[in-house]
């Protein structure tokens, strides 16, 4: 039965799709090893029965719902039940250590924590006043009652009738790069209306295939990758783990994949490793075609594409599955170097922008026209303006209603007329906005002189032998970095030139890699002017990561931490 009027909550986005096409696939359910298909109509039913056994729980309408677990197609029907009864579901990174996690739970008036696993149920169990609940894998999981609970048919879709597009769907918690997590209420409005504009702008539809790898808990998958493909009625592939992702590739076979920029990196590199690793004539055809790829991309002669795209695109594009139309990237920038790469192998990423804030994407380029040193023009959710000093702000549909029990931090963040200071610098080429940087990160030299750090930190990490780079220089007289150097690679280049180390400390250490990176610096430093050039730098003996605190479970590098942590080291540079 469709629903009488167009949707306007997120359960009348599946109500929809499953009246359009009920034995649509909607989703690819990995099931020991094998995938598993479930259609739009049998998807309606488990998502209703796991709304019976959040029922069960004494839920009631505006109740916050807390899921606190790794990606699983649970996570997803539980999103989908709760959104059909009127609650509001707070995701919780799997990766968060137990005092944010509570944090979270504690500051979102949580009633209910769904935990994915044993681990993170002991994390949180006891600990607030949130009732922890397993949400699968046990014999009073969730998961469980919903296989021998249900409800009647008529009157939950008369309780979806009643759930208003102004009520909240949802409270994400950001990141945390610039100081506390803050809770961002989106209602229904944003996400419904965030389909529509992405159905009417990109060529999107029942017949393209996602596949699910990134968190749920993040706006940018939970949009895109969960959202948008059941209000396209597309089908969705879930990913076994991190680990399996390229074979689950082979199986699901996705025509759209969102990626962020690591991602992209890292798989860049693993094809050009192997590439490198044929004979002399496949890697000569190799690096030929990206140079034919790239130049046929942005317009220049490229006669022997064709040929090339036969011998080696084909191969490449196979790796993903052999249907991808495109990726969508997000999240941070994506190095030019790296967007060029599968350019060439005609596997467009099609970068976007958006915050939390902005329910994910608010601008994004578009197949026909990929402009990649953009993010694209404004969807028709948005408007977007430059205040005078260049920040982006953004009003419309598809922006937050505020901070969650924060009225000041809101009205901070929202002015009287509903602009939404993004805290993003940048600028217009045509109709398609550029970011270049974020304010807070600007450095103030000793000099006056302005430095925007991202494009430096960019141009840093396309260097073959650093993974990332950090800039320092605020009341300094010069910029100065630190550089966590791609150890895979300095272990081949320490191999190759018989320098007889192998750790990560040792490595850092010898003189021999520090002109190595030194040279890739200056390499940078050649295109800077000279008050941003990076006049020193020091080199760091481990990556960040999550788990250490340097970086957000979206990966973004929280700055306050590493000036903190390496405060040291920091100051030896400015002697």
């Amino acid at each position: 039965m469709m629903p009488a009027e167009a949707p306007r909550n997120l359960a009348e986005l599946a109500l929809h799709s499953a009246a359009q096409a009920p034995d649509k696939v909607a989703l690819r359910v990995p099931v020991l090893g094998q995938f598993k298909s479930v259609t739009y109509a049998e998807f309606l039913v488990r998502m209703r029965r796991m709304a019976a056994a959040l029922q069960e729980q004494g839920l009631q309408p505006g109740d916050r719902l807390a899921i606190y677990s790794e990606n699983c197609v649970e996570w997803a029907l539980a999103d989908w039940a709760a959104q059909s009864l009127g609650l509001v579901v707070v995701p919780i990174y799997p990766t968060l250590p137990p005092d944010q996690a509570q944090f979270i739970l504690n500051d979102s008036e949580a009633r209910v924590v769904l935990t994915g696993s044993a681990v993170l149920n002991d994390k949180v169990a006891g600990r607030t006043a949130a009732r922890a609940m397993r949400l699968r894998e046990d014999p009073v999981s969730l998961a469980a009652r919903a296989e021998v609970l249900d409800l009647e048919d008529t009157a939950w879709r008369a309780g979806i009738a009643q759930i208003k597009e102004s009520d909240p769907a949802t409270i994400i918690y950001t990141s945390g790069t610039t100081g506390t997590s803050k809770g961002v209420v989106l209602p229904h409005r944003g996400f419904v209306r965030l389909v529509q504009a992405i159905r009417e702008t990109i060529d999107l539809g029942p017949n393209d295939t996602f596949l699910c790898y990134l968190p749920i808990s993040h706006v940018f998958e939970r949009m895109a990758g969960h959202v948008l493909p059941i209000g396209l009625g597309a089908t969705i592939g879930y990913a076994q783990s991190l680990t399996t992702l390229m074979s689950d590739m082979q199986e699901i076979r996705p025509t759209v994949l969102l990626a962020v920029p690591r991602f992209l990196e890292n798989a860049r590199d693993r094809i050009i490793d192997a590439a490198n690793k044929q004979s002399p004539l496949r890697k000569h055809l190799f690096h030929l075609m990206i140079a034919q790829g790239t130049a046929r991309f942005y317009g220049r002669p490229a006669p022997l594409f064709g040929l090339l795209d036969r011998l080696v695109g084909e191969k490449v594009r196979a790796r993903f599955g052999g249907r991808l139309r495109f990726f969508v990237a997000g999240g941070m920038a994506l190095p030019k170097h790296v967007a060029d790469f599968y350019l060439a192998f005609s596997l467009p990423p099609l970068q976007g922008y958006g915050l939390t804030e902005t329910y994910g994407p608010c601008s994004v380029n578009l197949p026909g026209n990929n402009r990649p040193h953009t993010v694209g023009p404004p969807l028709s959710t948005v408007e977007i303006k430059l205040a005078d000093d260049g920040e982006i702000l953004i009003r419309g549909s598809s922006v937050m209603d505020g901070y969650y029990r924060l009225p000041e931090e809101t009205a901070q963040a929202l002015d009287s007329e509903g602009w939404f200071q993004t805290g993003d610098i940048g600028k217009f080429d045509g109709d398609s906005l550029m970011i270049t940087d974020r304010k807070k990160d600007i450095l103030v030299l000793g000099n006056g002189k302005n430095v925007a750090p991202q494009p430096i930190e960019n141009k840093l990490r396309e260097q073959l032998h650093i993974a990332e780079a950090v800039l320092f220089g605020d009341s300094m007289d010069y910029v100065c970095a630190l550089i966590v150097p791609d150890f895979d690679r300095l272990k081949s280049y320490a191999a190759q030139h018989g320098l007889g180390a192998t750790d990560p400390v040792d490595l850092v250490g010898l003189e021999a890699i520090r002109g190595l990176i030194k040279s890739e610096v200056q390499s940078v430093n050649k295109g800077l002017a000279d008050f941003e050039k990076v006049k020193r730098f020091e080199l760091l003996n481990h990556s960040f990561s999550v788990d250490s605190g340097e970086l957000t479970p979206s990966l973004k590098v929280r700055r306050k931490v590493v000036r903190e942590k390496f405060q040291d080291i920091i100051a030896r540079m400015q002697r």
